[in-house]
């Protein structure tokens, strides 16, 4: 799968008939629930082209049980489609996904398709001050695909782009709903996001692994994170060497340079 997109990875997906609704959504409806602040609406406007629902992912329509906890009620997984207007800049492309996750009620897997396609999920759980309101339960995991980002291309170390496609494709190929926990909403919905998580690293370390138990998922988490930190951190030490102009102050930092980059070797072998 070299061009991606949001039919293609809906095929991929091999989700039932019966889970399919094919409804075009109003954008009003993202604008009136999902966007507030100005500015919000301003990009809901400028951004999206077209939302649509693909498929309603319910007990009743892909025989997964529903999910209940002290934290969360899932009973319902949407699949949801957008189409941009153009390229979107990633921050706010990201910021798209967000507004659109907070807008529904239920956990989104959402296919955001532009110039390259984006999947993104993000978990919810009850608002600790709000009775019955669901909120987003961390930041929303992400992956655009048919493209190596920029931040990927500019690193050395990272998975050459003749192998992004195989990984891509590899990736796609793992996104049957037959292959994810079946045992209930949460843990289906949990399956797709790892699978993102696999994708993430794969782009680091040139192989894509899907299956791994729920500890070796965890670590893979935090492995990203501290890849990301990491990442950070020696950007901001290159730029502060860059200005720096006394010699002493310019060896420090890059004796720090050095071992931040170790450390980021090292967190890079956990994925």
């Amino acid at each position: 799968m070299t061009m991606a997109t949001s039919r293609a990875l809906l095929d991929a997906l091999q989700l039932p008939d019966s889970a399919r609704v094919d409804q075009r959504v109003p954008k009003k409806l993202l604008l009136e629930n999902g966007a507030p602040t100005a500015s919000d609406k301003r990009l809901i406007t400028d951004a999206i082209e077209e939302i649509q629902w693909l498929a309603a992912l319910k007990p009743n329509t892909i025989g997964v049980p529903s999910y209940r906890d002290a934290q969360r009620e899932y009973l319902e997984i949407a699949v949801l489609g957008v189409t941009l207007r153009g390229a979107v800049k990633p921050a706010s492309l990201a910021r798209l996904a967000e507004l659109v996750h907070r807008a529904v009620p239920y956990p989104v897997l959402l296919l955001m398709e532009g110039p390259a396609l984006t999947l993104s999920l993000a978990h919810k759980r009850w608002a600790q001050n709000e009775a019955g309101k669901v909120v987003l339960d961390g930041d929303p995991a992400s992956a655009s695909l048919s493209h190596i980002t920029e931040d990927v291309v500019q690193d050395a170390e990272a998975v050459d782009r003749s192998i992004a496609p195989q990984i891509e494709r590899a990736f796609v190929q793992s996104l049957s709903i037959a292959r994810q926990p079946q045992t209930t909403l949460h843990a289906l919905y949990q399956g797709w996001m790892e699978r993102v998580c696999a994708l993430q690293a794969a782009r680091l370390t040139g192989t894509y692994q899907a299956d791994t138990t729920p500890e070796q998922a965890a670590a893979r988490w935090q492995a990203l994170a501290d890849c990301a930190r990491l990442e950070n951190e020696i950007d901001r030490l290159r730029a502060q060497a860059a200005k720096e102009k006394q010699l002493a102050r310019q060896v420090e930092l890059n004796l720090t340079l050095k071992r931040v980059q170790a450390e980021l070797a090292a967190a890079r072998r956990q994925l």
